[in-house]
């Protein structure tokens, strides 16, 4: 057994894995899950920098990080840091506290190499059952990744795509609710966007949706009163009703997002433009439904630490 430390920062939140990773088995026993919405990227597509509201929002999330590292004193740590790091000017104060806060050196991975953490991640979930080619689709703040493989893991193409929920809300849906006309822009930079993917999602014989966006529809579409990880996990849903929720979500105001039992409130005014991507997505693909995994990039990271 390996105890491992993973963190995944990306343009909305950051999060930390802590796991006992057991190599020859394949196994993991989780002790730490947790997540913080610190809106990293906020204004990053605008300004091309970290606000500083934005850094006191990480600096509060990684100082309770640093306490459950101490107290479960990992053997190794990886932090991993994608779109907003990515893009931001500024990139280096902030994992210059990062180094003074946890004490490790962050990694701004680039957009391949988080779709294959991602694809990784996502596939330990899935049975041998899954028909190839398996779609991973992970929808983050700042970026979206599209990757295509085999059920046992295997990338055989990948592309991140510079539409993420975070960078389209603040571009284009300024309304609450938004209108027709925000919605039809965001749309329009999302279908170009796909047009010019290296991965066709035309080609998916199984589609698997990660990461909060995509949980978060699934847990309407299940009808949850609150947010259960073990309900959503796993769950496979038909695409049409996954579309219908999504023409709800979009149609509605902050506040009512927020009023949802599922929703977490710092999403709830950027999950219109996720969802639109997934919607996007989901169009260019021929399968009627869509698997919903919680283990994503966080947990590829992590395995990244072993293997």
């Amino acid at each position: 057994m390996v105890r491992v430390a993973a963190f995944d920062c990306g343009t909305n939140s950051l999060r930390l894995l802590v796991a006992d990773l057991d190599p020859s088995a394949g196994t993991a026993t989780e002790h730490v899950r947790e997540m913080r919405i610190v809106r990293l990227g906020q204004g990053v597509d605008r300004t091309g920098r970290i606000a500083e509201e934005s850094m006191e929002r990480a600096y509060a999330a990684l100082d309770e990080y640093a306490m459950l590292v101490t107290e479960y004193q990992p053997d190794r740590i990886r932090f991993c840091a994608t779109s907003a790091a990515r893009d931001a000017e500024n990139a280096a104060d902030f994992t210059g506290a990062v180094r003074e806060r946890i004490g490790v050196e962050v990694e701004v991975i680039g957009g391949d190499e988080e779709a294959r953490a991602s694809f990784d991640g996502a596939t330990r979930a899935l049975g041998p059952e899954a028909e190839a080619p398996v779609l991973v689709l992970d929808i983050g703040g700042g970026s979206t990744e599209l990757i295509l493989g085999t059920a046992d893991g295997r990338v055989t193409a990948e592309h991140s795509l510079d539409i993420g929920s975070v960078r389209l809300t603040e571009r284009h849906l300024h309304g609450d609710p938004p209108t027709a006309e925000q919605v039809a822009a965001v749309e329009a930079d999302i279908d170009a966007a796909l047009d010019s993917c290296r991965v066709d999602p035309g080609l998916a014989g199984t589609v698997v949706g990660v990461a909060g966006t995509v949980t978060t529809v699934a847990a309407g579409v299940l009808g949850l009163p609150a947010y259960d990880r073990e309900q959503v996990h796993l769950a496979t849903l038909e695409v049409d009703a996954v579309r219908a929720t999504i023409g709800d979500l979009v149609a509605m105001t902050v506040a009512d997002r927020r009023a949802l039992g599922y929703m977490h409130p710092g999403r709830a005014d950027v999950i219109g433009a996720g969802a639109l991507i997934l919607d996007r997505i989901l169009r260019r693909t021929p399968v009627q439904t869509l698997t919903v995994s919680e283990s994503d990039i966080l947990d590829g990271i992590a395995w990244s630490c072993v293997t």
